[in-house]
């Protein structure tokens, strides 16, 4: 019961989306960490400045364009990072153990195969 427990586990897939959810949630945090203290300043800044740089409000209502500016960015690089660090060496990886477990080809199977394309041309 165990030992399956163990294969589901080891399977790639698993494995792969495990991985994923833990780097992006760390990623995530430190990307809105980045994004709230650098981004979301300068975009206040280039929009009116202070406090209510990047807002305005109707009726009382308070529209926030910083925030959906933020929440844009920290998405765009969340995923970037994701990609970059994880899919892209990953993929490459696999790439390469597909190359090593193709079976290959020993002399003797060459000069067998050599020896029978050359038997039927006579």
């Amino acid at each position: 019961m165990l030992s399956g427990f163990k294969d589901f586990i080891s399977r790639g897939n698993v494995v792969d989306v495990a991985v994923g959810f833990v780097a992006g949630a760390a990623f995530t945090a430190l990307i809105t960490g980045v994004t709230d203290a650098i981004i979301t300043p300068t975009v206040g800044l280039i929009l009116g400045g202070g406090l209510e740089g990047g807002s305005f409000s109707i009726n009382g209502q308070v529209f926030d364009i910083t925030l959906i500016i933020n929440a844009f960015i920290t998405f765009i690089l969340t995923m970037a990072v994701l990609y970059f660090v994880f899919v892209a060496p990953l993929s490459k990886w696999k790439a390469r153990q597909a190359l090593v477990d193709e079976p290959t080809q020993t002399e003797l199977d060459l000069l067998r195969e050599i020896r029978d394309l050359l038997a039927g041309t006579k």
